[in-house]
C-alpha cells in the first residue's frame, strides 16, 4: 500500500504477511480523501480509525497532518505493524487493541472524523450497531463525519444522521453527519466513479 498525499507522497509500506485484514485499495481510498478534502481541512484532525488493521487510513490522515489519530483493532499484529510505522514516520498515533464495541463503549473522546472498515461479512446488525453507538455516545463532534467501508449487500442509508454514499468497485462509503440540510447540494457526485465490477 501507499501514501497518497501529503508529506509522506508516494511512500510504499508493507505490512507483514498473514495479518487477518482486506485494506482499501489505493484506487478507493484516494476517491475518499477527494470527498473529505471537499469538507476539511485535515491538519490538526481529530481522527478515530475503528478497525483500523494495517493503518491503512490512519497512514494517509497522518501523512496529511491530522493529530491525534486513534487506531482501533481486535489484532495483536496489526495493532504491533501500527505502532512501528507511527514510530519509523514520528506519526502522532495511539494504536489500541481492543474490541471495538468494548472500546466506543469506554472512551470518553470525541472525534473530528471516524473512519470504520469492519470485516464486509458482519452482518447487518452489527453494522447498523456500530453507527448507533457512535451517536449514542456521542463519539463525534457535531460539524464531524463518520465514514463507514461496506459492500454493496449492506445498507446504512436508513440509520440515523445519515447524510450520502458513495460507491468504487465492490466497495461503498456511507457518511454520517450530526446535522445535515434537507436543500444541501451534493457536490461529490463526480468524485466517484460507478463501476458494477466485483
Amino acid at each position: 500500500m501507499r501514501i497518497i498525499s501529503g508529506k509522506y507522497k508516494g511512500r510504499r509500506i508493507f505490512p507483514p504477511k498473514g495479518l487477518p485484514v482486506r485494506p482499501t485499495t489505493d484506487m478507493s481510498k484516494e476517491a475518499l480523501f477527494n470527498v473529505l478534502n471537499n469538507h476539511f481541512s485535515f491538519e490538526g484532525l481529530k481522527i478515530l480509525d475503528l478497525f483500523a488493521g494495517t493503518g491503512n487510513i490512519s497512514f494517509e490522515f497522518a501523512s496529511r497532518g491530522s493529530t491525534p489519530i486513534t487506531s482501533v483493532d481486535a489484532d495483536f499484529g496489526c495493532v504491533k505493524f501500527i505502532k512501528q510505522v507511527a514510530a519509523e514516520y514520528d506519526f502522532n498515533i495511539a494504536a489500541t487493541k481492543s474490541d471495538v464495541f468494548t472500546f466506543l463503549e469506554r472512551n470518553k473522546a470525541t472525534y473530528d472524523i471516524i473512519f470504520a472498515d469492519p470485516p464486509y461479512a458482519l452482518d447487518q446488525k452489527t453494522f447498523d450497531k456500530i453507527v448507533l453507538l457512535v451517536f449514542e455516545k456521542k463519539t463525534l463532534q457535531d460539524d464531524g463525519m463518520m465514514i463507514i467501508e461496506h459492500s454493496k449487500y449492506t445498507k446504512l442509508d436508513h440509520l440515523i444522521h445519515f447524510s450520502f454514499k458513495k460507491s468504487y468497485g465492490g466497495s461503498i462509503f456511507s457518511f454520517f453527519e450530526m446535522e445535515k440540510s434537507a436543500n444541501e447540494e451534493n457536490n461529490d457526485e463526480d468524485l466517484f466513479e460507478e463501476s458494477e465490477e466485483e
